[in-house]
């Protein structure tokens, strides 16, 4: 048996209407009116009741749904509405305690390892001890575990992953004096080997993976002051070579690698102590600084973060008065040029700045006015704003922020308000909210029916039938 065809009920009445003027008609001309055409539309009533009744048998509920289509039709308008114009995707996310680390550190650093784990070492004690010791966070598991101990205890170094997977601890001091000392973390067999040392001992300085696999270490200090001098660790060989020097001496500046593979280099402190506004350029290609655009405010232990656009956000730091700052700058690579952008909540200094997979930057922790606190804040490079996101559970600052393989972020241990600390807790924020890909009224949820095929019938409602599919259609465009 073929499937009655699916009607709305303006087609329905329309037609019977039509069908029954018809009928009527032709009795008359039949001879006869009154009685015989009533009992010709007694009979087509009757007639259509009950192939109304076999239609809602057995066209089920999405038959009944299409039948009340006029009923439906402003309900559906009022959810492709809701569908066009989503919630911004930048809200507030919340953080969770996590797996306390072994030991209980500061000015450490962490890396995130190829196989998703995070590598925490060195770091200073409190009590004006450095740490051999390093750990491993388990994401899937939420614990930390000790592994190799580095040969040599540092803290305020650096640290970066090299594309064969090995890590490369550099510099930084040992409370006694500044390390020229470098060091391979193999994840492999979980140890640490001694590799080439750096020309120039130094702490503060910046290490920046190249897109050809060496590090770049630029600027910091030692004994002799601030230092303007470069050089590049390559892997290969296991040994450092001197580059171009800085044209401004410089330590607790940032480094970013760009887009178009040149290092910015922005901020800081000089040899004299004054903070640094200016900013230069490093040509991987020619092995050269170029100055660039300077920073509207002189800056220092701020934070840089590359955005998606390719754009360049400074925040925080120490202002020229040496008072946390709160104000924001961008960098644009194609004009070299800072521009201004929207101040951050709260001003801060020993901060840390990551990049979250949709494309907002988050800002958590650090020092501000009243002391260490736990404030973090959210920017969203679309409107060049800050919103306040939620507190972390414990203050700190000189901490490690790391952006986790699942999206989330791992902040570990720091200096906290009376102690140095151990904890460590996860951020994840705010999933971005996805647009109803139906058309179908809030309410109870309305079960989807079979296809069955349908019927070589002149009379065709298949536009009728498609309203639904041109929903989740403009659902799929309002995304972009």
């Amino acid at each position: 048996m073929l499937a009655r065809p699916r009607q709305t009920p303006c087609m329905k009445k329309k037609f019977i209407s039509q069908f029954s003027s018809a009928r009527c008609s032709r009795a008359r001309t039949l001879g006869g009116e009154g009685g015989f055409c009533s009992y010709v539309s007694m009979g087509l009533f009757l007639c259509l009741a009950g192939v109304l009744v076999a239609f809602f048998t057995f066209a089920g509920p999405t038959g009944a749904l299409q039948a009340q289509g006029a009923a439906h039709q402003s309900n559906n308008r009022a959810n492709v509405i809701k569908i066009m114009n989503p919630v911004s995707p930048q809200g507030s996310g919340t953080w969770t305690v996590t797996g306390s680390l072994n030991a209980a550190r500061f000015e450490h650093t962490a890396t995130l390892l190829l196989n998703g784990m995070v590598l925490v070492a060195g770091g200073g004690d409190g009590t004006g001890n450095t740490l051999t010791s390093a750990e491993l966070y388990d994401p899937a598991t939420g614990m930390w575990t000790g592994t190799g101990s580095l040969n040599i205890g540092r803290s305020d170094h650096t640290s970066t992953l090299l594309p064969n997977g090995m890590v490369l601890v550099a510099g930084g001091t040992n409370s006694t004096e500044t390390l020229a000392s470098a060091e391979l973390y193999d994840p492999v067999s979980g140890s640490w080997s001694a590799t080439g040392s750096l020309n120039t001992a130094r702490l503060g300085h910046t290490a920046t993976l190249l897109p050809n696999g060496m590090v770049l270490v630029a600027g910091g200090s030692n004994s002799s002051g601030i230092i303007a001098s470069a050089e590049l660790y390559d892997p290969a060989s296991g040994s450092w070579t001197s580059t171009g020097s800085l044209n401004t001496g410089r330590g607790r500046h940032t480094a970013t690698l760009l887009s178009n593979e040149m290092v910015l280099v922005a901020g800081g402190v000089d040899f004299d102590g004054f903070l640094l506004a200016s900013a230069e350029l490093y040509d991987t290609a020619s092995g050269s600084w170029s100055a660039t655009g300077t920073l509207n405010v002189a800056r220092r232990s701020h934070t840089t973060t590359l955005l998606p656009n390719g754009m360049v956000l400074a925040a925080g730091g120490f202002d020229d008065n040496f008072s946390p700052s709160s104000s924001a700058e961008l960098y644009d690579p194609v004009s070299g040029s800072w521009t201004a952008t929207g101040d951050l909540n709260s001003a801060r200094y020993f901060h840390t700045a990551t990049l979250l997979p949709n494309g907002t930057a988050l800002v958590a922790a650090g020092v501000g006015s009243t002391g260490v606190f736990a404030s973090a804040e959210l920017y969203d490079p679309a409107n060049g704003s800050w919103t306040v996101t939620d507190d972390l559970n414990a203050a700190r600052d000189r901490h490690t922020a790391t952006l986790l393989s699942n999206g989330m972020v791992l902040v570990a241990a720091g200096d906290g308000s009376n102690n140095v600390l151990s904890s460590a807790e996860l951020y994840e924020g705010k999933p971005s909210p996805s647009p109803t890909p139906t058309g179908t009224p809030s309410g109870t949820p309305r079960p989807t029916s079979t296809p069955r095929p349908r019927p070589r019938n002149r009379l065709s409602f298949r536009r009728h039938r498609a309203q639904p599919r041109q929903n989740v259609v403009i659902a799929s465009c309002s995304n972009h």
